[in-house]
């Protein structure tokens, strides 16, 4: 009996060692070696209120962060929202920053 429970627990933390994952720290934060997983999604630029640092966005899939496509409401700082207009085709980054998801880049699509 103890010799099977030493081999699982061997085979439990060598499969756990293969997970991704294992590079995160105790407190659940990416190892500094690790890439930021942002990248361009693309959409439309749908509303900006520049005052609450807000832009509404009709996007494609962002692959980063598991969602589909659809429109929603972005926070961004206000100088990423002063390159853009409504109606404008944009690629842009976001990516879960204090507890929220934010626009972390934003230019026009060519």
């Amino acid at each position: 009996m103890k010799l099977r429970n030493i081999s699982l627990a061997v085979a439990l933390s060598s499969a756990f060692a293969a997970l991704p994952w294992s590079a995160m720290a105790a407190n659940d934060t990416p190892a500094a070696s690790a890439p930021a997983g942002a990248v361009y999604a693309v959409g439309e630029v749908k509303k900006i209120d520049v005052s609450q640092g807000k832009i509404t966005l009709k996007h494609g899939p962002i692959d980063n962060l598991g969602m589909p496509g659809m429109t929603m409401v972005f926070r961004a700082d206000p100088a990423v929202l002063g390159s853009v207009k409504v109606g404008d085709q944009v690629k842009f980054k976001a990516d879960k920053v204090d507890g929220s998801i934010k626009v972390t880049e934003l230019l026009k699509a060519p």
